[in-house]
C-alpha cells in the first residue's frame, strides 16, 4: 500500500471518528472507552476562536465556518483523541455561530461545568505560577490554557444563548461562574499578558462587561451593583475603553435606578481613604475618576460625564464642588456660554448671587453672544431677589421678551412672570403712592399675560398671580387663583396650602383656614409639616385658643428636633434646607415666647428665648421678643435697648421699628418727631402694616398743629388693612 493511500484511509477514519463523536454528543450518549483514549493533550491545545466567531445570534444566512473541523482533524492526526467536554464546547460554538441558539444551548448544557471548574482553577493558578517563576520544573497543569479558554468561552456562549432566549437570571449565573472561577484562582488579579496566546482574556472582558447588564435585565439591582463592583475592584486586565464604559454605566445605574446600594466592602484600603456611604457618593466618586482620566488625557472628552456629575452634585447640595470642577476644565472643552451659565447656576444655588450676577453680566455684555435668552431670564430672576437690582432685572426681562417675540410662548410666559415679580418688588420700594400704584398695575398685567400665554399651566405663574392679588388686597381673585393652584398641583405644594390659608384668614374665615391646614397636614410628610403647623398655631391664636396654640408649637418643636437627630446620622441635607429649618425652629421659639408673654408667664417666655439663643445668638426677631417681654413687665427702658439691638442686627426689621416708636411715645411726648420717623421708615418698607398706620395716626393726633385729616387718613388705612390682614404676611 502506498503512503498516499495510507494517508487517505487515515483521514477518512479521523473524519469518521469526529462525526461519530458529534453524533454521540447530540444524542447524549457516551463513546466507548476503547474509542476515547486518555491523553495529556486534547483538541483544545489550539486556539479554535481565531476565526469566524461572532457573539451575535440570528445570523442564519451566514456561511458556516469549516475551520473548526479542519483544526479538529489536525489535532486528531496528532493525538487521535478528542476530550468530551471540549468537543461539546466546540460543537456548541459551531451551532451558536450558525444562529441555532436552542441547539447550541442543548449542547452546552451537556458540559459538566461543576466537574471541570476545579481543574480550570488549578490550571489557571499553576499557569500564573509558571509565568511568575519562569520555571518548567513545576507539575504540569491538568488542562492546557487553550482548553481552559475553550471551556470558559463555552460557558460565556451558554450565557449569551440564555440571554437570547430571555432567561436572564440563568444567563447571569452562567457568566458569574466565569468570574468567580478566575477570581478564586487568581485572588490578586490577572498578571500582564495573561491568556495572550489564546482567547481567554477577550472572553473574560466580555463576561465582565455583560454580567451587570444581565442582572439588570433579570430585575436584580443589588446583584447588578455587586457585579459592577466586582468588575472594577478586581484586576481583570481590562483595557481603558472597557473600564471607562463600566464606570460610566455603573454611575448612571447608581443615580437613576431607584435602588439603594449598601456601602462597598473593600478588602483592602489605605487608612483614611474615602468610602462612599450611599448611591450618590459612589456615583460622584466614579464620575470624578472619569473626569480625572480626561484631565490626564487617558480618555476622550464625553460631555455626558459632566451632565451626570452636575446632577449628582446638585442633588447632594455640593454646587460649590461642581463649580470647582467646571473651573478646572481646560479652555475649549466647554463653550464659554455654557461654562458661564453653569457657574452662575452653581453660585446662585450656593446663595452667592453677586458672583452669579457678575458672571452673567460678563456674558451678556459680550456682543459675541447675541442669543442668551436663558441667561437673561436667570439674571432677571437673581435681580428679583434683591431690591437693589430691581431696575437692572426689569431691563433683562424686557430684553428677553424682545428676543422671544414670535418664538416660544412658554418661555415668553416665564419672562412675563419674572417681569411681574420684579415690578411688584419695585412697587414695594416706590417713594410715592402714584408710582407704587402704577407699578402694581404693571405687575398684575405682566402676570396675567404670563398666565394667558402659557401652553401648559405653570404653577409658579399662578402662585405669583394669587400672591400679587393678595398683596394688593384683591382677595377674591387671589382666592380663585389659590384654589386653581391647589387643583393643578393636586395638593403637593406646601406653599400653595399656606397661601390659601392666609387668604382665608385675611377674609376672617379662620375656621376654614384651619381646616385647610388640617387637610394639608393629612397629605404632607412629617418632615415637611413645619410651616403648616406654625400657620395653624397662628390661626388658633387669632381665634383666642392660646392653649391649643401652645400644644401646636410644642408638637412642631418636637418634629423639628426628631428630624434634626434623624438626618444627622448618615445623611447630608442641602445647606439651604438645613438653614431654613434652623430659622423655622428659632422663629417657633420666638412665637411661643410671645404667647407666654401675653399670658404673663415670664419664666416660660425666658426659657423659650434661651432655647432660641442656643440656636443663633444674632437674631433680630429674638431681640424683638425679648423687648416685648420687658415691655410687658413695665421695663420700658430695657425694652427700648432690646429693640435697638434688634435694629442693629437688622435695620429694616419692621416689628422692631414699630415697637421702638410705641415705647418712645409712652416714655415721652417730646420725642414725637423721632417716633414719626421710625413709623415712616416702617411704612416705607411695608405699607400694608396696620399697626404702623395706627401708631402714626396716634402720633398725628398728639402733635401740636397736626392735621386732623392726616390722622383720620392714617386710622382709616389702619382699619382697612386690619380688616384684610392675614395671620402672617403673605410673603
Amino acid at each position: 500500500m502506498t503512503s498516499k493511500n495510507l494517508m487517505n484511509k487515515r483521514g477518512i477514519s479521523i473524519r469518521g471518528k469526529l462525526r461519530k463523536m458529534m453524533k454521540c454528543i447530540c444524542s447524549g450518549e457516551q463513546m466507548g472507552m476503547d474509542e476515547i483514549i486518555p491523553s495529556s493533550e486534547s483538541l483544545a491545545t489550539r486556539d479554535y476562536s481565531a476565526s469566524g466567531y461572532s457573539s451575535r445570534a440570528g445570523e442564519n444566512e451566514r456561511k458556516p465556518d469549516t475551520s473548526n473541523i479542519e483544526e479538529a482533524e489536525s489535532s486528531l492526526r496528532e493525538s487521535g483523541f478528542l476530550n468530551y467536554e471540549e468537543a461539546r464546547a466546540l460543537l456548541g460554538r459551531l451551532e451558536y455561530q450558525k444562529g441555532n441558539i436552542e441547539a447550541a444551548l442543548h449542547v452546552f448544557e451537556g458540559i459538566d461545568i461543576a466537574a471541570v471548574i476545579p481543574k480550570m482553577k488549578l490550571s489557571i493558578s499553576r499557569k500564573c505560577e509558571l509565568q511568575r517563576r519562569r520555571s518548567q520544573s513545576e507539575a504540569i497543569p491538568p488542562m492546557s490554557m487553550h482548553a481552559v479558554s475553550l471551556l470558559i468561552e463555552a460557558i460565556f456562549l451558554k450565557g449569551k444563548s440564555l440571554q437570547a432566549l430571555g432567561r436572564f437570571r440563568e444567563a447571569a449565573q452562567s457568566c458569574k461562574v466565569i468570574l468567580d472561577t478566575v477570581e478564586s484562582a487568581l485572588p490578586e488579579g490577572l498578571p500582564e499578558n495573561f491568556g495572550a496566546d489564546c482567547k481567554l482574556q477577550e472572553t473574560l472582558n466580555k463576561a465582565v462587561e455583560l454580567l451587570p447588564e444581565l442582572w439588570k435585565l433579570a430585575g436584580s439591582p443589588q446583584e447588578a451593583i455587586l457585579s459592577y463592583r466586582q468588575a472594577l475592584l478586581h484586576n481583570w486586565n481590562l483595557d481603558m475603553e472597557t473600564t471607562t464604559k463600566i464606570e460610566k454605566e455603573f454611575a448612571i445605574f447608581l443615580l437613576y435606578s431607584g435602588s439603594d446600594a449598601s456601602p462597598p466592602n473593600l478588602r483592602s484600603q489605605m487608612e483614611g481613604s474615602f468610602v462612599p456611604r450611599n448611591n450618590i457618593e459612589e456615583a460622584i466618586l466614579l464620575l470624578m475618576i472619569l473626569l480625572r482620566k480626561f484631565v490626564l488625557k487617558r480618555i476622550s472628552w464625553d460631555p455626558s460625564i459632566l451632565d451626570h456629575l452636575s446632577f449628582a452634585l446638585s442633588v447632594s447640595g455640593e454646587l460649590r464642588t461642581l463649580a470647582h470642577q467646571v473651573e478646572l476644565l481646560l479652555p475649549g472643552i466647554m463653550e464659554r456660554k455654557e461654562r458661564f451659565n453653569t457657574l452662575a447656576l452653581c453660585y446662585h444655588g450656593e446663595g452667592e448671587d453677586m458672583v452669579a450676577l457678575n458672571l452673567l453680566r460678563n456674558l451678556l455684555n459680550n456682543r459675541e453672544n447675541p442669543d442668551c435668552i436663558l441667561e437673561l431670564l436667570l439674571a432677571s430672576k437673581i435681580c428679583g431677589e434683591s431690591v437693589h437690582f430691581t431696575d437692572e432685572g426689569i431691563g433683562y426681562a424686557h430684553k428677553a421678551l424682545t428676543k422671544l417675540q414670535g418664538r416660544c410662548k412658554q418661555m415668553s410666559s416665564v419672562a412675563n412672570c419674572l417681569l411681574g415679580v420684579l415690578l411688584s418688588s419695585k412697587s414695594r420700594s416706590s417713594p410715592s403712592d402714584c408710582d407704587r400704584i402704577l407699578r402694581q398695575c404693571e405687575a398684575l398685567e405682566a402676570l396675567e399675560t404670563a398666565n394667558r400665554t402659557m401652553i401648559e399651566k405653570d404653577p409658579n405663574v399662578i402662585f405669583q398671580l394669587s400672591l400679587e392679588n393678595a398683596e394688593q388686597r384683591k382677595l377674591d381673585p387671589a382666592l380663585y387663583y389659590a384654589n386653581q393652584l391647589l387643583k393643578i398641583e393636586a395638593g403637593s405644594s406646601v406653599k400653595g396650602w399656606i397661601l390659601l390659608a392666609r387668604i382665608l384668614s385675611a377674609q376672617k374665615q379662620f375656621q376654614d383656614a384651619e381646616n385647610v391646614i388640617n387637610a394639608a397636614l393629612d397629605q404632607t410628610g412629617k418632615w415637611d409639616q413645619g410651616e403648616l403647623l406654625r400657620t395653624k398655631a397662628k390661626l388658633q391664636i387669632s381665634q383666642g385658643c392660646l392653649k391649643k396654640a401652645i400644644e401646636t408649637y410644642t408638637h412642631l418643636l418636637a418634629v423639628l428636633q426628631v428630624r434634626n437627630k434623624s438626618f444627622r446620622v448618615g445623611k447630608q441635607l442641602l445647606k439651604n434646607r438645613a438653614n431654613h429649618h434652623r430659622r423655622l425652629e428659632m422663629e417657633t421659639w420666638h412665637d411661643l415666647a410671645n404667647v407666654y408673654t401675653s399670658l404673663s408667664q415670664w419664666r416660660d417666655a425666658e426659657v423659650c428665648l434661651s432655647k432660641s439663643k442656643a440656636i443663633g445668638s444674632h437674631s433680630a426677631s429674638r431681640w424683638h421678643s425679648t423687648g416685648l417681654l420687658y415691655e410687658a413687665k413695665g421695663l420700658h427702658k430695657d425694652a427700648l435697648k432690646s429693640f435697638g439691638k434688634a435694629l442693629d442686627v437688622e435695620p429694616n426689621h419692621v416689628p422692631s421699628l414699630i415697637s421702638t416708636a410705641t415705647v418712645l411715645r409712652k416714655l415721652s411726648d417730646q420725642s414725637l418727631p423721632v417716633v414719626r420717623s421710625f413709623l415712616t421708615d416702617a411704612l416705607c418698607i411695608d405699607r400694608t402694616n396696620p399697626s404702623a398706620w395706627y401708631n402714626l395716626g396716634l402720633v398725628c393726633k398728639s402733635e401740636e398743629g397736626a392735621s386732623a385729616m392726616e390722622a383720620a387718613g392714617c386710622f382709616e388705612a389702619a382699619a382697612f388693612l386690619q380688616e384684610t390682614a392675614p395671620v402672617e404676611p403673605f410673603r
